[in-house]
Formats: structure tokens, C-alpha cells, sequence
């Protein structure tokens, strides 16, 4: 303990010989930890962002839309055709044991009005199974009943954008706003989501009974009442929704009666998959920006391998000495390595000082969340002593195979 103490305490005065010199040669390793840090933050700022909206979305999810039409001569986008019932969705929950929820869904774009204030938002048409399916909960109020979903009741529920445009700060639960000039009860407000993986306001919203949205807001005819713009799969936990997937595509194509050689007119989009492909995608270009920083570091410890081989040959007659008056090789090699160590444990430290100064500046200006761990911070320093002890060990062998009687008479 004193030795190490005493190695360190010589290595403190001879970094301080050269002050200019000590501060340059930890610079290459300050600017590989700082970038190394800023890079790791910002990229675990991205990966903790898209696991939020994974979570919003709720697990193991997938989406049925419709597909696309013909109409003069041009193929519209999926979505446009009507090709799904709530017969599909009722079938797809009863004949795959590994679906756990097929919720109908239906959607329109409308003008809600409240007193003098008005906002343009969605209009989904759900039963309460959607809720679930998105694991999505009340903040305030109660979902719908049996009798408003049979009786096309005119209640609905609100998502928190529409509720702070509507009404402000007062409470939701109870007021009457007008869509498309038929008045609507507010019952509910959902639980924040937030933004979607896209950069959808999934706030923006108002949940009326899918009944209620055929027949009383979308104008569907009664011929189509069956007839649903979107099914939500929540597939069983620990089931692989590849496969729940490839069971669905399968059925729909047997109800719909699709001979092989046709096209699907339906599309199952794996939402939880996109999404971890996303995640995993930003995950490894983090990983790569936090390589190609470690360069620096490399360039760092290339530096004060330099730096202290010239400090070996100005400290030949030191080292002499020093070995003359009964210092081991040893005793000469631990010192020089100790130097190194110092030399890239302070450039570590300073560099993680100015790498979480650049994250939290990044996160001010792009408005970017940053997630920053302690151990990335002790790997960081850990890793650049490592740096000095490595590319420090051949100036100090060096330093330690010197004959004492050859060194005194250096010039």
C-alpha cells in the first residue's frame, strides 16, 4: 500500500514537470471518453424511447387492414377496400388458441365542437376489447356499457389532447360536444400514450361505440353493418406472433375464399416486430457510433505510449540512479506504468465530465432525451486505465531492462 502510494505520488511530480505536455497527451483519451459517453447517451436515449413506444402499444400486438381497390384504372392503398367483418374477427379468437383478443375497429376524420371551441381529431369506433388489446387505461370516468353499445349510445370517450383543446384545464367527465351535429355525452378520458413510433399524437382521439360509429357518424350503409375498417390481434404471452401471423393469413384466406394463385385482400402488419427490429437497428448503430469514438481512444493511447517513451530516455540518468542505489526492475517498471495510468485515468475522468456536458447540451438543443447508466461511466474510465496500463507497458519494460552502469553515462 505505501509502495503504490509512493509510485503514485512520483508519478503526480513528474506529470507536473510538463504540464503542457501531460495535458496533451491525455487529450486524445479526454475527447475517445467524451465522445464514447455522448454517443452511448444519446443512443440509449433513442432505444429508451422506442421501448416507450412499444410499451404504449401494448405487447404482442398486430394489426388486420383492409386491402387495396382498383378504382378508374388506378390501385389505391390498403386500407381502402371492405373486406373485413366483425365475423373475421370473431372467427380469427375462436379458432386460434393463440390469440387472446380480436378487437373490430372502425375510424373517420371529424370536426368536434364544444360550446365556441372546436378541434379536428379521429373518431374511432371500438368495443371495450380494444382497450384491452392496447392495454390502454382510464385516467377518469368508465368505459362503455352493454346497453350504449346495442342501443348505439351516444357516449365517448376522449384521448388528452382533445380533452386540454375542449375544455382546457375543467374536468371532461359529463360535458356534451357535438360530432358531426349529433351531441355525445364525454363518459371517460384515456390514460397518456403519448407519440406513436411514427410521431402520431395517439392523444388526439375520441373513442365512441363501434355500433354508434356505423351507424349514427360514418354513414355506412345497413347492408355493411357487419363491415370493420380494422381488427387488433393481442396474440397469447410467450406465443411467437411470426406464427400467430402465418395462422391468421391462412384462415382469412380460407374465409374470404382466395384461390392460391390470388393476391391477399387483407394485410396482418406485425406491430411488435416492427418495432424490435427498430429497437435492435438503433441499437446497433449505437454500437457502432460508440466504436468508431473509440478510435480516439486508440489515438489516445498511441499518444501516451510516445510520450512516454521520450520521458524514458529523458529520465535515463533517473533511472540509473535509481537502480544503483537498490531500486528492483520492478520497483522502475510499476513507477512508469503508474504514470501511464494516471495519464489516462484523469484523461477518462475529464472525459466523462465533458461527454455527459455535450449529452445534456444535445438533450437542450434537439429537445432529445439522453439515458446515461453508471456502469457506462465506470466502463468508460475502466476502460482508458485499461488503455494506459496497456500502451504504457513498453515504455515501462523499457525503462526496467536498462543496465544501471549504461544508463549513468548517458548523454
Amino acid at each position: 500500500m505505501i509502495g503504490s502510494t509512493m509510485n503514485l505520488a512520483i508519478a503526480m511530480r513528474a506529470l507536473q514537470v510538463n504540464k503542457l505536455r501531460s495535458i496533451l497527451t491525455m487529450l486524445g483519451i479526454v475527447i475517445g471518453v467524451a465522445a464514447v459517453i455522448a454517443m452511448m447517451a444519446i443512443g440509449g436515449g433513442a432505444q429508451k424511447r422506442l421501448q416507450e413506444q412499444i410499451a404504449s402499444l401494448g405487447s404482442n400486438l398486430l394489426i388486420i387492414i383492409p386491402g387495396s381497390i382498383i378504382q378508374a384504372g388506378t390501385r389505391l392503398g390498403f386500407g381502402n377496400a371492405q373486406t373485413l367483418t366483425e365475423a373475421d374477427a370473431r372467427a380469427i379468437l375462436m379458432e386460434i388458441p393463440e390469440v387472446a383478443i380480436a378487437a373490430s375497429m372502425t375510424r373517420s376524420n371529424a370536426q368536434v365542437v364544444f360550446g365556441n371551441t372546436n378541434w379536428s381529431t379521429t373518431i374511432n369506433g371500438v368495443y371495450n376489447d380494444f382497450f384491452e388489446a392496447r392495454e390502454w387505461s382510464l385516467a377518469d370516468g368508465r368505459f362503455f356499457d352493454q346497453g350504449e353499445i346495442t342501443r348505439f349510445g351516444k357516449v365517448a370517450i376522449v384521448g388528452k389532447t382533445v380533452a386540454s383543446q375542449l375544455f382546457g384545464e375543467d374536468d371532461p367527465i359529463g360535458q356534451v360536444v357535438r360530432i358531426r351535429g349529433i351531441p355525445f355525452e364525454i363518459i371517460g378520458l384515456v390514460e397518456s400514450k403519448g407519440q406513436s413510433s411514427q410521431g402520431q399524437d395517439q392523444d388526439d382521439i375520441i373513442f365512441v361505440p363501434l355500433t354508434t360509429g356505423r351507424n349514427r357518424l360514418f354513414g355506412e350503409p345497413r347492408g355493411r353493418i357487419a363491415r370493420v375498417g380494422t381488427i387488433m390481434i393481442k396474440a397469447q404471452d410467450g406465443v411467437d406472433t411470426q406464427y400467430v401471423e402465418e395462422r391468421i393469413t391462412e384462415l382469412l384466406r380460407q374465409r374470404h375464399r382466395i384461390r392460391p394463385t390470388m393476391e391477399n385482400d387483407f394485410q396482418v402488419r406485425n406491430l411488435t416486430e416492427i418495432l424490435k427490429t427498430q429497437e435492435a437497428a438503433s441499437r446497433v448503430m449505437s454500437l457502432l457510433l460508440a466504436a468508431i469514438a473509440s478510435v480516439s481512444l486508440l489515438v489516445g493511447g498511441i499518444g501516451i505510449m510516445n510520450i512516454m517513451l521520450v520521458s524514458v530516455t529523458e529520465r535515463t540518468r533517473e533511472i540509473g540512479l535509481r537502480l544503483a542505489v537498490g531500486a528492483r526492475s520492478k520497483d522502475i517498471m510499476m513507477q512508469f506504468l503508474v504514470e501511464a495510468m494516471t495519464l489516462a485515468t484523469l484523461g477518462g475522468a475529464i472525459g466523462v465530465l465533458i461527454g455527459i456536458l455535450i449529452s445534456a447540451v444535445v438533450a437542450w438543443i434537439a429537445d432529445w432525451n439522453i439515458s446515461l447508466s453508471i456502469f457506462s461511466i465506470i466502463l468508460a474510465v475502466g476502460f482508458s486505465a485499461a488503455i494506459g496500463i496497456f500502451f504504457g507497458y513498453y515504455p515501462a519494460k523499457t525503462a526496467a531492462k536498462m543496465q544501471p552502469i549504461a544508463a549513468l553515462r548517458y548523454e
